[in-house]
């Protein structure tokens, strides 16, 4: 698994934020390889993120390596146990 300075954990922020980030660790960090991280909701949102970044602005140059897929037990705020699932896409520049 990657080091934690290249995943980015989805969340409420506005989309193109994530798209940008994305992009951005790619082109001025120089990652090889970014882990995008989401869960419950998020879920479809991290993978829209992928799609854009990778098709749109580093097509050709992105692709996606693996997906793992998972899920999380913890309390929530009412005391009950919960389980939501969790992903990871997992992007990696082709050479």
């Amino acid at each position: 698994m990657g080091d934690d300075e290249h995943t980015v954990f989805i969340g409420g922020k506005p989309f193109m934020n994530y798209v940008t980030g994305v992009v951005m660790q790619f082109t001025t960090q120089s990652a090889n390889e970014i882990v995008i991280k989401a869960r419950g909701k998020f879920i479809s949102r991290a993978v829209d993120i992928a799609e854009v970044a990778t098709k749109r602005f580093l097509e050709n140059q992105v692709s996606v390596q693996d997906i793992k897929i998972d899920s999380e037990e913890f309390k929530n705020k009412e005391g009950r146990q919960v389980r939501v699932s969790t992903i990871e896409i997992i992007l990696k520049k082709t050479k």
